[in-house]
């Protein structure tokens, strides 16, 4: 495998994300102490934190992790769950695992950078197919149909889309899974966000419990809110892919941290009480960004996401999307993503976008300090 390159938005973010004052561009929703979520634990898993022992564990994941997990799954059990030290090793693992020189692969643009890139760096050929703003974002099944060669072996998609919050249609999803399993192609599906819709009604069901070749990428770090965790898995039904990617991890991670596997699954069983609040938060400060945007109709274009907790929101300014973003953070202290950190080497993706975030707490402080810079700007001009 050749050399990859940087990683634009992390490289990005190693610069501004713990520096900044306020982080409006978070892709993850607010996370809790430590006494909050052992709080939410039964008198078993009390237990279990209580004496947990700092050895190795398993390289699938602790087994009452993986049952947890398959617990989240129609149809699933522990057997079809391979756990990974958050969501980045797994997509890793099952790219190089899937793919190779002689196989062509088809990813939805724009999508999180890595979804594309391991893609192109391991396979012989990969095709673009376009996510766009005037179909609000939406999977066109028609763009994938033409994309197909006899040589595909992967499709990779990420509902709800980061960066545009974006959900496939019920019928588009399942129209992807009924071809993928015709032609016996693997459908790789970043499902982070899953739980974060806007309506539940647009919640998808995972890959993996649709057909034998479904895989369904989950993290406790997004929806959940607890990327402190590093606990991300992979859920699939062939166990001849998973063994692949379990040998991967063996140069990689080997196991996860003992202690988070622990943690993480008092989470799992406290899934209903974490993402409730969450959803509840992310509504309370979509409606707040919103009316935000409302207010400056000749610089923003806004429309709210399906689900998750970004949205790519339109910039109208001419100074441009990128100086408009540095001003903000340079000046006031407002971290935001312009769309230079989600270009792609596949298809054009729009340049006057920037991603914003709202699952946070506190999202009317950071408001408060763009909307003074704002005026500010207006004010010199």
């Amino acid at each position: 495998m050749t050399t990859l390159p940087d990683f634009r938005l992390e490289t990005h973010f190693s610069r501004w994300e713990f520096n900044a004052r306020h982080h409006m561009t978070a892709s993850d929703s607010q996370t809790m102490t430590m006494s909050h979520l052992l709080a939410l634990a039964d008198d078993e898993d009390r237990a279990a934190w209580e004496t947990v022992t700092l050895g190795y564990t398993e390289t699938y994941g602790a087994p009452a992790l993986r049952a947890a997990i398959a617990d989240t799954y129609e149809g699933l059990t522990a057997a079809d769950i391979l756990c990974f030290a958050g969501a980045e090793e797994g997509l890793y693992c099952a790219m190089l695992a899937l793919l190779g020189p002689d196989d062509h692969a088809i990813v939805t643009v724009p999508n999180y950078q890595s979804m594309e890139t391991l893609p192109v760096t391991i396979a012989g050929s990969v095709t673009g197919v376009p996510l766009r703003p005037e179909n609000n974002w939406r999977l066109d099944i028609a763009d994938v149909r033409a994309a197909l060669r006899p040589n595909t072996r992967l499709i990779c998609v990420n509902f709800p889309n980061n960066p545009t919050g974006a959900i496939a249609d019920q019928q588009t999803f399942a129209a992807l899974a009924e071809l993928c399993a015709e032609r016996g192609i693997h459908l790789f599906s970043d499902e982070v966000y899953r739980g974060l819709e806007r309506d539940a009604g647009l919640r998808l069901p995972q890959a993996a419990e649709l057909f034998e070749r479904g895989i369904s990428l989950n993290v406790m770090s997004k929806a959940y809110g607890l990327p402190g965790l590093r606990i991300g898995w992979i859920a699939c039904r062939d166990h001849a892919l998973l063994h692949r990617m379990e040998k991967m991890k063996h140069y990689l991670s080997i196991c996860n941290s003992r202690p988070s596997e622990v943690l993480a699954t008092i989470a799992l069983k406290a899934r209903t009480t974490i993402l409730e609040r969450n959803r509840a938060l992310v509504s309370a400060n979509l409606e707040k960004l919103s009316a935000f945007f409302a207010e400056f109709p000749g610089l923003y274009e806004w429309r709210a996401p399906d689900g998750g907790c970004v949205g790519f929101a339109r910039y109208l300014g001419a100074d441009g999307v990128e100086t408009h973003c540095r001003r903000l953070v340079e000046e006031a202290g407002v971290l935001l993503l312009p769309s230079s950190l989600f270009v792609s080497d596949l298809l054009p993706v729009a340049t006057d976008r920037f991603r914003v975030g709202f699952g946070r707490t506190n999202i009317e402080v950071g408001l408060d300090a763009w909307r003074r810079h704002l005026s500010g700007v207006g004010a010199a001009a």
